[in-house]
C-alpha cells in the first residue's frame, strides 16, 4: 500500500541532494508533488520526467522561497493545480561557510534569508488552507548544528537553531486546528556538496558518529516520510534528530 496516495505535498529545494531523495521516496508512495527549484530549469525538467514513471501528479516550480511574495505566489498556483495542500517540506537552504572574524555581513545574512526566511514565508502562505481544511503537516528540514554548533558555521547554526523555536512555536499555535509542525534534523549526511571534502575530512567525521558511517538521504527521505504520512498523526513540535547517534 501506498501510504501518501493522493496526499498533494509541496517540496522546496527539490532538484538534489536531500530534497530530491525526499521528492522521489514521496512519488514512490503516491504522494502528487509540487516542487521549487530556484536557478536550473534541466535539472528540474529530467527530475520531473523521472517522477512521472510513479504516475502521481509531478510539477516543478521556478520559485525563491526566500521572498515573501514568491512564496504567496506559489502557494497560489499550487492551489490553482492541486486543489488542495497537505503537507509541506521547506527544504531549501544555503551554506556560507567561514570562521566569524573573516565572514562578511552578506554572507550571514544571506544564509539566513534563505535558510530561516523561506520556512517563515512558505509557512505562513500555507497556513490559510490548511487551516480552511482543518488539517496538514509542515515539515521543517533543520540541523544537528542547530543544536551543537560548528565551528565555521555561526550563520548557518542561527539559522538552523531558530528553525527548531519557529517549528516549536508554531505547532503550538496550529495545533488545534489539526495541523502539526516537526523539524527534520540532519547529521552528516552524504550528498554532492560533501563528496567535495576528501576522504581524510569524511573518515574524521564517520569517528565522531556511532554508527560510524554518515547518513544517506534516503535515511532523511524515510523520517521525512513518517511525518508526512498517517503514521505520525500525534507526533507535533519534535526536532527528530537523524544523526547516527551523533548528538548521544
Amino acid at each position: 500500500m501506498k501510504i501518501l496516495k493522493n496526499k498533494n505535498i509541496i517540496v522546496t529545494g527539490a532538484t538534489r541532494g536531500i530534497g530530491k531523495g525526499i521528492v522521489t521516496l514521496f512519488a514512490k508512495q503516491g504522494a502528487n508533488i509540487a516542487f521549487t527549484y530556484l536557478s536550473s530549469d534541466s535539472k528540474a525538467k529530467e527530475l520531473e520526467d523521472e517522477l512521472r514513471k510513479y504516475d502521481t501528479k509531478i510539477i516543478s516550480y521556478k520559485s525563491d522561497a526566500s521572498e515573501f511574495k514568491s512564496a504567496q505566489g506559489l502557494i497560489d498556483k499550487v492551489l490553482s493545480e492541486f486543489e488542495s495542500i497537505d503537507v509541506l517540506v521547506n527544504n531549501a537552504g544555503v551554506t556560507k561557510d567561514n570562521l566569524l572574524l573573516r565572514m562578511d555581513e552578506d554572507d550571514f545574512d544571506s544564509v539566513v534569508r534563505v535558510n530561516l526566511k523561506s520556512v517563515f514565508n512558505m509557512s505562513k502562505a500555507v497556513l490559510k488552507p490548511m487551516l480552511k481544511q482543518r488539517k496538514g503537516s509542515i515539515i521543517n528540514m533543520s540541523s544537528v548544528v542547530g543544536s551543537k554548533g560548528n565551528a565555521g558555521q555561526s550563520n548557518y547554526a542561527a539559522s538552523k537553531s531558530a528553525i527548531n523555536g519557529f517549528t516549536k512555536s508554531l505547532a503550538l499555535e496550529v495545533g488545534s486546528r489539526n495541523i502539526r509542525c516537526n523539524c527534520v534534523a540532519p547529521g552528516f549526511i552524504e550528498t554532492e556538496m560533501t563528496n567535495v571534502l576528501g576522504e581524510d575530512t569524511i573518515q574524521l567525521w564517520k569517528e565522531k558518529i556511532p554508527l560510524k558511517r554518515p547518513g544517506s538521504t534516503e535515511d532523511i527521505a524515510n523520517t521525512a516520510l513518517f511525518l508526512a504520512s498517517d503514521m505520525s498523526t500525534y507526533v507535533t513540535g519534535q526536532v527528530i534528530n537523524v544523526c547516527g547517534g551523533m548528538l548521544t
